[in-house]
């Protein structure tokens, strides 16, 4: 059985737990460290329950708050090379653990299997969490799918999948030119129709929970994304969770 649930999900600040068994990891921090023991304290966790922490990239969203909560509770790292590089954080006080972006490994009673995506960071990876008989999807920051994505996303129990932007909002935006295209670009973030469109090409027919994550809260609406996904799926919208950026989402289990 795997469980899993948000801290919040958004530009402001990411963080996902994930939990089999004994084993509860966290999937990067972009909060800071009072913020981040007050949101694991709504989801019944302390940083002592995390066998360590996860990350998918650099970018302060995703990173900004990890260095201090490992140190603070010795917790263990896992990241990239590129992902490290790009970090320019000292080792001194940390429990790194590089890892290659095409290998899994095993966390306690995890099975943990990265995958790389086009984004604009250094050596960007997102992951799957498998129990041995359930799988989990996490995919958000990817500007493009590729087939890689697909084959690796293909009969997940679970996905939490990024609907970042609406196209039309973010057209009539008033962000410069330059950002538009950077968060519609290959590197950017996936806009809803494309994240639908991934549904549409890979094998959803174990699906037992989907969230839409990582909206926007200029450029996108929950009822655009969860309309979206549903109509991809063929199912109701009430069926389709969306992670928040105050509250995430609560514990879902998959069986």
């Amino acid at each position: 059985m795997i469980r899993f649930a948000s801290l919040g999900s958004g530009s402001a600040g990411n963080a996902l737990l994930v939990e089999s068994g004994a084993t509860c990891l966290m999937l990067d921090c972009g909060f800071g460290l009072r913020e981040t023991v007050a949101r694991l304290h709504r989801l019944e966790r302390q940083p002592a329950d995390l066998a360590g922490i996860l990350v998918t990239h650099e970018h302060g969203d995703h990173l900004g708050g990890v260095f201090r909560l490992a140190r603070k509770y010795a917790l263990p790292l896992w990241m990239t090379h590129g992902t490290w590089a790009a970090s320019r954080e000292a080792e001194a006080g940390l429990d790194l653990r590089l890892i290659d972006s095409h290998r899994s490994l095993t966390i306690g009673e995890l099975e943990v299997l990265p995958f790389p995506v086009p984004h604009d960071a250094r050596e960007p990876v997102q992951y799957v969490f498998s129990d041995t008989l359930r799988r989990l999807g996490v995919l958000t920051d990817i500007g493009e799918v590729t087939p890689h994505v697909r084959d690796v996303l293909s009969g997940c129990d679970g996905l939490v999948l990024e609907c970042n932007h609406d196209a039309g909002m973010l057209a009539r935006s008033t962000y410069p030119a330059s950002l538009k295209r950077r968060i519609a670009g290959r590197y950017g973030h996936l806009e809803n129709s494309v994240a639908a469109g991934l549904l549409r090409q890979i094998d959803c027919s174990r699906l037992q929970h989907i969230v839409a994550a990582h909206l926007s809260e200029r450029n996108n609406q929950p009822g655009l994304a969860v309309g979206a996904i549903a109509q991809a799926l063929g199912c109701a919208e009430s069926w389709v969770g969306v992670a928040t950026p105050d509250s995430g989402f609560a514990w879902r289990v998959l069986q």
